[in-house]
Formats: structure tokens, C-alpha cells, sequence
């Protein structure tokens, strides 16, 4: 059996998975963005719930910008306490267990790839739409990383810049669905600002504010799904993140690319979009994915 942990902002979840990818166990215990020792003991309870003379190894899904070949943590998202923080060699130390970390967002992006929507998929691009967009870029069946360990953190791309301010808009920001989500809320007064579900009732229902903003939301996110097109040309996008469970995301995704391409008749990509088939537990098959990839490559050196 493996442990898999996912550490979120508002929850620590993790399950005992065999070497298929199917989950034998799972719970989840409150998370801490307080400060380190706090954290690392709610890890460490969560280690010790567990009989370690049946773990083969520790994979875990982390936020923050991960170094998979040494573990070392930087920008730890929600976890600023986190940056060039070794977690796996602290826990590989105490409980002398092989322990792999990735990224959030490229372990999304890699469940996708191992058992999901993009498994026979050469070349793709998985898209995490959450606070920001996170995911993962796939070249020839693998997550390309880059120099700095940066590919796909598209949130941070620009477009539209004044010349004069140097200011422009973020792909992170136009995109964030928890954004679109508040929004939508705050306008139809709705006691809970995170109520995506009830959000999304008013969009299916073609209520007029509501169906503004989604809109506006999906022409944002069309046009960089066009962008990215362009620049990778894959064969598939998959599209992840909570509200991807929404069939009419997709529907309204499609929408905005023909009234892109209908605006802007010089288009002349098509791409395919599809729905990641991992939600919640995505980060969990991802950081199990991950865990199997580093053990080969150790084997191949």
C-alpha cells in the first residue's frame, strides 16, 4: 500500500492506494496555514494513523513551485512558511520511508494523464480552473516542466497591456472561477460567496446577470485556450478544477470559441476541449502517479 496526501488550504486529505491506482482508505483532517510546526504535525498525525510496516512510500500533492528531483519546496502558495522547505526528506527522515512531493496542479494534470481524459494523448494541456488556473503542459506522453520549473503556471501570463501604466491582465485573475463564483454571488446578494452550486442553478437558468459574467468568464478563458493553441498545438485540452463538473462549462466553452472565431475570421485553430474525468480526488491519483515516475527514473540511472 502507498499513502497518498494532498495538502490543501482547507483540508489535509489523504488515502492508502495500491500500486493500480485504487483507493483502498481516504479521510481528510482540518489544515493549518499558520505556521510550521502546526503543520507538520497535522502531517505527521496523519502519517502515524497508519500501520508503516505496510507503506511501501509517501506521495505527496503540495502547492508551491516543487523541485521533484531534491523535494525542496518554494512559494508555497497558501503555505508561505513552506518556501525551501524540504518536506519529503523531513518526513523520509523521521519515519525512514521514500517520500515523492509534486505540485498541486501538475499532479491534477497527471492523474489526467495516467488514468483520465488525456491517458492516450500524446501532446495536451490540462487546465485547473480554481482561485487561479494551475496545471500541466504534456509533450510526447510527459509533463514538461521547464528551466525553472514553471510550464503551465498560466496564471501568470499577460495580455492587453497599457503601454503607459506597463499594467496588463492576468490570465489568473480574467479566469479565477472562485472569482466568477463571487461575483455572481455578491450580485444576487447570496449569504455564501463561495455557493458555486447554487451560482451555477442561476446560469442554468439563463438568469441575466448570472449569464453576463459566466460569459464574459468563458470569452476569457477561450481566448487563451486559442492562445495556447497556437503556441503548443495540442491535440487536447482538458479542462479540471470544481467547476468542470458543470456539464454547460464545456457547452459555454465552445460557445466562446465560435464567437471568437466568428469575431475574428483570421482564426484558423479549432481546439478540443474536453472535461478532466478526476475531481476531488485528482491530486491524490497525481502525486501516486508521480511517486511510481521518480522510482523509475532512479531505476534507469
Amino acid at each position: 500500500m502507498y499513502l497518498v496526501i494532498d495538502i490543501g488550504g482547507t483540508f489535509v486529505k489523504y488515502a492508502l492506494m495500491n500500486a493500480a491506482g485504487t483507493i483502498v482508505t481516504k479521510g481528510r483532517k482540518p489544515s493549518s496555514t499558520t505556521n510550521l510546526t502546526i503543520f507538520k504535525d497535522i502531517i505527521y498525525s496523519v502519517i502515524e494513523e497508519h500501520d508503516l510496516s505496510e507503506i511501501k512510500g509517501i506521495a505527496i500533492s503540495c502547492p508551491g513551485t516543487i523541485d521533484v528531483e531534491t523535494g525542496m519546496i518554494y512559494y508555497g502558495g497558501s503555505f508561505p512558511f513552506l518556501h525551501e522547505i524540504n518536506l519529503a526528506k523531513d518526513i523520509e527522515g523521521k519515519y525512514g520511508i521514500d517520500v515523492k512531493i509534486e505540485n498541486d496542479a501538475k499532479c491534477a494534470a497527471l492523474a489526467e494523464l495516467w488514468l483520465g481524459s488525456v491517458k492516450e494523448v500524446k501532446d495536451s494541456v490540462v487546465l485547473i480552473l480554481g482561485s487561479g488556473v494551475g496545471g500541466g503542459i504534456i509533450i510526447d506522453g510527459k509533463l514538461h516542466r521547464g528551466v525553472n520549473l514553471s510550464a503551465g503556471e498560466v496564471s501568470y501570463c499577460m495580455y492587453n497591456i497599457n503601454p503607459e501604466t506597463k499594467t496588463g491582465q492576468f490570465f489568473g485573475l480574467d479566469c479565477s472561477a472562485v472569482e466568477m463564483v463571487r461575483r455572481i454571488a455578491a450580485i444576487k446578494n447570496l449569504d455564501d460567496p463561495t455557493d458555486g452550486e447554487k451560482v451555477f442553478e442561476y446560469i442554468k437558468q439563463n438568469d441575466e446577470e448570472a449569464t453576463t459574467i459566466f460569459n464574459e468568464y468563458c470569452i476569457y478563458l477561450a481566448t487563451q485556450i486559442l492562445n495556447l493553441q497556437y503556441i503548443l498545438d495540442p491535440e487536447l485540452f482538458a479542462i479540471g478544477g470544481g467547476i468542470s463538473a458543470q456539464p454547460i462549462l464545456l457547452d459555454r466553452i465552445q460557445w466562446a470559441l465560435a464567437e471568437l472565431k466568428k469575431t475574428n475570421p483570421m482564426h484558423v485553430a479549432s481546439p478540443k476541449v474536453v472535461a478532466c474525468e478526476f475531481q476531488n480526488d485528482a491530486n491524490l491519483y497525481g502525486a501516486l502517479y508521480h511517486f511510481f515516475v521518480s522510482k523509475e527514473k532512479l531505476v534507469a540511472r
